[in-house]
């Protein structure tokens, strides 16, 4: 299992590089091949240290600079030469003792090989192929380094460039930075070959590079761009952000226009390019889960792919099935030659020997469908690697025997290093290698040993696929991702019943799109049915409340999990009673995925019964709740992100939403919408009369349309009462000669002084300001507009606790309790000490959710209490 990983914080070309990473990462299934029911030949494992040195020293050569790999090369070349030479050889491997002189007695000379000798040639082998990997990614990151478009980007130049487009164009992933949502770019590979700088001068090179195409009025021709087509840009260069990336520089291309294209694609290109079109026009009467996912699931294009659903594919660690996989393959080669370790015998399954193609013919069409599946789904590193992988897999269709299929291994991953270099620093190729190896040596012995324990055959297989995959892979996601997904074996299981009809499905429309479009559409709505399975199966999964564990990130957090993966197998081998012990462990794992609110609750205290108020842990933006009786809440502004909004509101056991009242629209107030609305009733929607920025002002609006919620207008002296919750609007009082009453008070410090601010009287007499993100003359005109506003018993801080806060206001609330909504490692220094020491000094208590995680406060006067650590 697999995910496309979280997005670390940085510039566009930082999302684009994470996206791209996890969309080459797909290829780990291949769960079809079965165990052997005869005895296996030993692992020959001769291949694999010389396949890990090559991929050792691409990972380190394609980080270094030149000289540092030169010199590394030439010292694994001499060294190899030199354990070669027999003296060496002799001395370097010692004497051989009684017996090790025949170690090779079945050698074409029939005399062996004396044993000094094999460890001398392995040690020479393992250090040519360093050598090898160091050569390639030299060769590779050269380009990286010399021409004119390293020194242009050194230099943050502009320069007209000609550029061959060497990958599909991708759309970054919608991201927040502050109060602003970072507008979504369109970003491609190319590789640039001619540039001219501003001078005139004019130069012949070869550089990759990455481009970043903003918003603009060309969006859909850019979109449009096959690989190989060349184009002519007028860029900006800039260094890529991170020393490891495969790029010489980033082009940022102004002008918004669409791009000037001076050379087409090629034919083959274009071919795939018309196969893919027609899939998806086979697909466009499909309901939106389907029609998004069966082009991705076939073919890898995920261009109709929305990030509610990746998400869901990601905390249920299906992502390899959004991508390119080896497994794509791997169905259709199932459907030729039947089930697996048959292919060999007479008496083969599948279609082959119903169409009466002899083994070679067999063998033959095999290859051709690998063909057709690289033209497909294009050329490209994934793609060749997909293939790669599942030709490992078709190796063990047709023989059965797993053990003998590590030296295929091995041999791809060596060929595909020396390849493509940058592979060597690709999660996805090490996930790819380890859960290849995992189904290819540690399933068949679980698969086993469930079956001697009265497990049936087909469910100890699939079951046992899973749980290897998941045991290798999942310490290499908390590297990159930071969290274990809990119900990646079962959401696996329950989408591989539908993975081979979906993708089989699939083809057939993807092959009769390009004849008879009537017949692909009635082809697309069977592949529809097992399609549409599998994201309601990852939505049902991300929607529990226990889906993901948070844990810590980094080579560290992997090697922990690693650690703790492994005792826990030692463990499940060796402990007695077994059977009861496993059920035991399910029903907790259960509880703990599902979160029962009663027993979470007498858990871990959260959320503390008879909660009033609570704030979320959203990160750095906002997100409160008031409760409004049973399961029913008004919300307060919606965060920055829709997954920790949603899973807080799960967690308080919120399924209804009167109303929810978003203050301004800056992002990290409105940016999680749609997590609220999420699986909720909501009443209506309560906004400012500011509509800044324009583009989040639209975004609500259009959430809001598609969800049918009505949008309302806050106004100051507004009155309105929910149960046994009541609360008036202070904020912002409407300037009369605004046009269109959109304006705010004079001297308005724009969105954030245009926040509706509410005074709440909650159960119990319990009083609440909240003052979402006013600054200091919007808290002055508020005091002057109240000025008989009297102590509260919590304060909403506003603007996450930044240092502009009007003293008079807070003098005037003296507040018991300050609240603080602000993210961890924020980059604004959120929140300011003197804003804290000012609110403690007052008699406050200060609570904030980067250091005490989600707060909820219950009870009232003397009872009023703050509970942490929510969420």
């Amino acid at each position: 299992m697999k995910t496309d990983g979280a997005a670390p914080d940085g510039a566009d070309v930082d999302q684009a590089n994470v996206d791209g990473a996890a969309a080459d990462g797909a290829d780990v299934d291949g769960r079809g091949a079965r165990a052997s029911s005869w005895e296996e030949v030993p692992a020959d494992l001769r291949l694999v240290p010389l396949a890990v040195a090559a991929w050792v020293a691409a990972a380190v050569a394609v980080g270094v600079p030149g000289w540092w790999t030169v010199a590394g090369v030439v010292v694994c070349l001499v060294g190899g030469a030199v354990l070669l030479t027999p003296a060496a050889a002799r001395r370097f491997g010692g004497t051989a003792r009684p017996g090790e002189g025949n170690l090779a007695a079945d050698a074409p000379t029939g005399r062996g090989t004396p044993a000094w000798r094999l460890r001398a040639t392995a040690f020479a082998g393992v250090l040519l192929c360093a050598a090898a990997g160091a050569a390639s990614a030299g060769l590779h990151t050269a380009d990286l380094r010399r021409g004119p478009v390293p020194a242009l980007a050194r230099d943050y130049g502009r320069a007209q460039l000609e550029v061959t487009v060497t990958s599909d164009p991708r759309l970054t992933r919608p991201r927040v930075r502050g109060s602003e949502s970072v507008p979504v770019s369109v970003v491609l590979d190319g590789e640039v070959t001619r540039a001219e700088r501003s001078d005139g001068t004019v130069h012949r090179t070869r550089a990759p590079v990455l481009l970043i195409v903003p918003p603009g009025e060309g969006r859909a021709e850019w979109l449009r761009l096959l690989p190989s087509t060349r184009l002519s840009v007028g860029a900006r260069l800039a260094p890529p952000s991170r020393p490891g990336d495969p790029f010489a520089a980033v082009l940022k291309v102004g002008g918004g226009g669409p791009p000037r294209i001076i050379g087409p694609p090629s034919v083959l290109q274009r071919t795939a390019a018309e196969l893919r079109a027609g899939l998806r026009r086979a697909t466009d009467g499909l309901d939106p889960d389907a029609r998004a996912l069966l082009p991705g699931l076939v073919v890898g294009d995920t261009s109709r792919i929305g990030s509610e659903l990746r998400d869901a594919f990601v905390a249920t660690d299906l992502t390899h099935l959004l991508a390119v996989s080896g497994s794509n393959l791997a169905v259709v080669l199932i459907l030729l030659v039947g089930r697996p370790g048959r292919a060999h015998q007479v008496e083969r399954g599948g279609l082959a020997p119903r169409l009466g193609m002899s083994l070679r013919g067999t063998a033959v069409a095999g290859g051709a469908l690998t063909l057709a599946f690289v033209v497909v789904c294009r050329p490209e590193p994934s793609v060749l690697r997909a293939a790669a992988c599942g030709f490992v897999v078709l190796l063990a269709i047709g023989t059965g025997r797993r053990r003998s299929l590590i030296p295929a291994l091995a041999a791809a991953v060596l060929l595909l290093v020396l390849y493509d270099p940058w592979l060597a620093r690709s999660y996805g190729f090490l996930l790819s290698v380890l859960a290849t190896g995992a189904l290819l040596t540690v399933a068949p012995r679980w698969s086993e040993a469930l079956r001697r324990r009265g497990v049936p055959e087909r469910l100890a297989e699939a079951l046992a696929a899973s749980l290897a995959a998941q045991a290798v892979c999942a310490p290499v996601v908390v590297v990159f991702a930071g969290r274990v997904s809990l119900v990646a074996i079962p959401a696996n299981l329950f989408a591989e019943l539908a993975v081979a009809p979906a993708t089989v499905f699939g083809f057939a429309t993807l092959a009769a799109a390009a004849v008879w479009m009537p017949a692909a559409e009635g082809l697309a709505w069977v592949a529809g049915w097992p399609a549409g399975w599998i994201a309601r199966v990852a939505r049902t999964g991300a929607a529990l409340p226990g889906a993901e564990l948070s844990w810590p990130g980094g080579w560290w957090g992997g090697f922990a999990l690693a650690l703790v993966t492994a005792v826990v197998v030692v463990a499940a081998r060796r402990l007695p009673h077994r059977g009861p012990v496993a059920g035991l462990l399910v029903v907790l794992l259960l509880l703990v995925v599902v979160r029962p609110v009663p027993l979470t609750r007498w858990a871990t205290g959260w959320p503390p019964r008879g909660w009033v108020f609570a704030m979320c842990q959203v990160g750095q933006g906002d997100a409160t709740v008031l409760a409004a009786g049973g399961d029913a809440a008004v919300v307060v502004d919606a965060g920055p992100d829709p997954v920790p909004v949603d899973r807080c509101l799960r967690e308080l056991g919120v399924r209804r939403v009167p109303l929810l009242v978003l203050t301004h629209f800056h992002a990290d107030h409105v940016a999680g919408l749609p997590g609220v609305l999420r699986g909720r009733s909501v009443g209506a929607i309560q906004t400012t009369g500011l509509e800044e920025p324009p583009a989040q002002a639209a975004f609500v609006r259009r959430t809001a349309a598609a969800a049918r919620v009505p949008l309302i207008r806050a106004g100051a002296g507004e009155r309105r009462r929910i149960g046994g919750l009541e609360w008036t609007v202070l904020w912002p009082a409407e300037d009369s000669g605004a046009a269109g009453g959109r304006g705010v008070a004079a001297g308005s410090g724009g969105a954030n002084d245009a926040s509706v601010a509410m005074l709440v009287r909650a159960a119990g007499g319990l009083t609440l300001l909240l003052l979402g993100d006013l600054e200091p003359p919007a808290q002055r005109g508020l005091l002057r507009a109240h000025p008989g506003l009297a102590p509260v018993d919590v304060l909403k801080v506003a603007h996450h606790g930044s240092a502009h806060q009007d003293p008079g206001l807070i003098r005037a609330v003296r507040p018991r309790l300050a609240l603080v909504s602000t993210g961890r490692d924020n980059p604004y220094g959120h929140p300011s000490p003197r804003t804290v020491e000012s609110l403690r000094a007052g008699g406050a208590r200060v609570l904030r959710t980067d250091l005490d995680g989600a707060i909820a406060v219950v009870g009232a006067g003397p009872g009023l209490m703050a509970v942490p650590g929510g969420g």
